[in-house]
């Protein structure tokens, strides 16, 4: 809505990055989706020229998977999914995200290992088709 006037009262921090992380969340799922419609280029995936010769490639991310492992995640334990959302879609580190969740460091800690073994192993069993025998 292009010139709309919005007031949001934020409650802290906390508040105010959690409502970033899901936005940029649904922007990222938003741009995954449109990609991938044959309307698009499908399963086509676009090189440049300049890229062809590149000989170290970052890791692929799969916004869709995260997405999908992240909803299943905010069933099981909310605060461990927002922890995530803040890490990976807002961008803050741990004590940035301890602290915008109102948690200790340490509980952040041991939340982020969680969290990210539990999408790992989630997104690892996606990846395997189902056998229909």
């Amino acid at each position: 809505m292009v010139g709309t006037d919005v007031d949001v009262e934020w409650a802290g921090r906390g508040h105010f990055f959690g409502a970033a992380a899901l936005a940029m969340q649904r922007i990222l799922v938003d741009n995954a989706r449109r990609k991938k419609r044959l309307k698009a280029g499908g399963a086509h995936q676009r090189v440049e020229l300049t890229e062809v010769n590149a000989s170290i490639r970052g890791p692929s991310v799969d916004v869709l998977a995260i997405n999908e492992a992240l909803e299943k995640l905010e069933q099981q334990d909310s605060r461990k999914a927002e922890l995530v959302r803040l890490r990976f879609f807002a961008g803050l580190t741990l004590p940035e995200a301890a602290q915008a969740l109102g948690i200790s460091d340490s509980t952040a800690d041991n939340d982020w290992a969680y969290a990210k073994s539990w999408l790992r192993l989630q997104m690892s069993d996606s990846d395997v088709p189902e056998n229909k025998s």
